[in-house]
């Protein structure tokens, strides 16, 4: 909740500037020339509450929604913007959008982590990290009802048997795996830690455990878990997520957690961390891997290196900093911002035709009264700015309560693709869904919109009314 308020607290966009300073105008303006006592307004409004509240809960659905879908594509950006570090570049096969549909022998590439620029280690190791990146289909238990205690008798806290063996029909997930050469070089290129208790894959890779009532010890996998993939794991068992010691099912093998990652609401959230060696050719990727990350002094010096790479490897390779890598998985966000786009403007014109339908049923019971208002001596255009006021009012309410509505999304946990587009691949990722001061002020703004649209017409078809035709 306090990260709610600091992110709505923050100053907005100055490209939001100008049209909240011509709404701010307007308002004020209705309010500084209005002749007509505000009391009549708010009298009408309470006289008529049952239309008035159905139609402001009108706004209320439309704000509310959008800024659901507004704090969802927030969520995504700022994934994507937290994923790449300035300083690093990638390096995969020629003409591969994505690391999922790169692949690269290691004499293709033995020389690309030997050149200048490439920061190195304590030990004067270079941080170049080979990665193998994979995409692993997982069951998803139908039932939460497993204990942890359950599949192994050891000292830890260990998961429950893979569900799949018990013959329950059901779904499935994509998981995110990354086989790494060395996973401390590759922690130092990322820049990642460890939550404390937790520790990064040994140099096998592997542990022994006997599973309960077994006879023999079983290898199992050691992997390190992103945040995000620990929390949906341990939703399979219907509790927190995954910590140390326990042990999960993925593909033909059991894997047991080593360390959790702060990833801090990065793309790696969502990988499972593991030796390279043992999950290559576990999953069809043996003799290949699927990029290089190199670690540079800064974004200066790693769009340097990218653009040695592209002219001393002109084939077979290609190389590109991290954050243009990550900024150009913005495309899914641009898929969502239209789709967002059509559904609020589909909304909104509901919530237009809601509005006239309320203020022209007012004007409707008001004719005398706006008879008299013409006799008491008031112009025309103060009888609109008093209708109009009206219907500004009822946009005011619904908005906001849509945008406090809205705000009960901001920390929810979501799974989407990120993908460069067309070329195929992407990233599975879960993120956290982000209300933001720029999203409240949008929602404010089309509320706003949606009740000038829907009050000036009724209200203009009232002023066009004579003195005695209203008293007819």
């Amino acid at each position: 909740m306090s990260l709610l308020f600091a992110r709505a607290l923050k100053p907005v966009s100055p490209s939001l500037y100008a049209p909240l300073l011509v709404a701010a105008a307007v308002c004020a303006l209705l309010l500084l020339t209005g002749k007509i006592p505000l009391g009549y307004n708010i009298r009408n409004l309470a006289v008529r509450w049952r239309t008035t509240l159905l139609t402001a809960m009108a706004f209320t659905l439309v704000v509310a929604l959008l800024v659901v879908m507004m704090a969802f594509v927030n969520g995504m950006t700022q994934l994507t913007e937290q994923s790449g570090q300035p300083g690093n570049v990638i390096v995969l096969s020629d003409g591969s959008t994505d690391e999922l549909m790169s692949n690269m022998g290691y004499s293709d590439s033995a020389d690309v982590v030997l050149q200048p620029g490439i920061l190195r280690d304590e030990q004067n190791h270079p941080l170049a990290s080979r990665e193998v990146y994979l995409v692993v289909t997982q069951p998803i238990p139908a039932k939460n009802n497993s204990t942890a205690s359950e599949g192994f008798a050891t000292d830890r806290k260990m998961a429950a048997p893979n569900a799949a063996a018990t013959g329950v029909n059901q779904k499935r997930r994509f998981v995110q795996v990354r086989g790494l050469e060395d996973p401390t070089i590759a922690a130092k290129v990322h820049g990642l830690l460890l939550y404390p208790g937790g520790r990064w894959i040994s140099e096998s890779g592997v542990q022994r455990l006997r599973p309960a009532g077994a006879e023999k010890d079983e290898v199992v996998f050691e992997a390190v878990l992103g945040e995000g993939v620990a929390g949906e794991l341990g939703k399979d068992r219907g509790g927190s997520p995954l910590a140390v010691g326990e042990v999960f099912d993925l593909g033909p093998r059991k894997w047991i957690v080593v360390g959790v990652m702060r990833s801090s609401g990065s793309t790696f959230g969502s990988e499972i961390w593991a030796r390279a060696s043992l999950v290559a050719p576990q999953f069809g990727k043996e003799g290949v891997f699927t990029s290089i990350v190199l670690r540079t002094a800064g974004a200066d010096a790693a769009s340097k290196l990218a653009t040695q790479l592209k002219t001393y490897r002109k084939a077979s390779l290609q190389a590109m900093t991290e954050t243009e890598y990550f900024s150009k998985l913005n495309a899914t966000n641009k898929q969502f911002l239209w789709a967002i786009s059509f559904v609020t403007i589909v909304m909104a014109i509901g919530g237009v035709f809601g509005v006239m339908n309320t203020m022209f049923a007012a004007i409707a019971t008001r004719t005398k009264d706006i008879g008299v208002l013409r006799l008491m001596g008031f112009a025309r255009w103060q009888i609109l700015s008093s209708f109009f006021i009206e219907s500004l009012a009822i946009a005011l309410v619904g908005g906001m309560l849509g945008c406090l509505l809205g705000t009960v999304a901001d920390g929810w946990t979501a799974t989407s693709i990120v993908s460069g587009g067309a070329g195929g691949g992407g990233k599975f990722v879960v993120l956290q869904l982000m209300v933001t001061s720029d999203t409240l002020a949008i929602g404010m703004l089309v509320t706003l919109l949606m009740g000038s649209l829907g009050g000036f017409f009724p209200a203009l078809s009232a002023v066009r009314l004579t003195p005695l035709e209203t008293l007819r």
